[in-house]
């Protein structure tokens, strides 16, 4: 069993090492949040079973705080309230639970955070295009090949692994890394 636990630690330090060539993208998706929510726009996140977690978990730092006392910044999860879920699920289907909430919560100008092991989930290439068409900014969280999101929003980062826990393990230090640069300066 140690021996599973070692492999997994040098699993994630290789793939930790492959990420520092994204530091660039990193920041330029922290910024790009930090400006939208200074001008008073809002975060938008989404995403399904571990990865609507990082959509809280994002979400939650922003609305309460990170690191330090701040104000409080405008963020929603769109994977947090069931019975819109359900709702939008029994009348539009599962592929429209965020695209429904982005027609009616999206303003032109905020900001739609993504997260996808997969980038396959219809649900959200469907959240991708209706934030286009509302004028939002996208950023989408990925991971082995993008999949069908791949290409779909204005920025995206690509975790170089096909281990689920390894992709969700660096989205969730991307997340702390923007919460970071949100916090520094307010």
């Amino acid at each position: 069993m140690p021996q599973k636990i070692i492999t997994q630690l040098d699993e994630l330090i290789a793939v930790s090492e492959a990420l520092k060539k994204l530091a660039p993208l990193i920041l330029a998706t922290g910024v790009e949040i930090k400006t939208a929510l200074l001008n008073g726009k809002k975060l938008l996140a989404a995403g399904n079973g571990g990865s609507a977690a990082d959509a809280l978990h994002l979400a939650e730092e922003l609305v309460g705080r990170f690191d330090k006392e701040r104000p409080s910044l405008p963020a929603i999860a769109l994977n947090a309230d069931p019975t819109l879920l359900t709702c939008i699920g029994n009348d539009y289907g599962f592929d429209h639970l965020f695209s429904r909430q982005i027609e009616g919560l999206g303003q032109p100008g905020d900001v739609l955070v993504v997260f996808t092991t997969s980038g396959n989930s219809n649900n959200i290439v469907f959240a991708l295009q209706a934030a286009k068409t509302k004028g939002i900014k996208t950023i989408s969280l990925l991971g082995k090949t993008g999949g069908k999101a791949s290409g779909l929003a204005d920025l995206e980062i690509i975790i170089p692994s096909s281990t689920t826990a390894r992709i969700q393990e660096l989205h969730t230090f991307i997340l702390h890394n923007w919460l970071t640069l949100i916090e520094a300066d307010l």
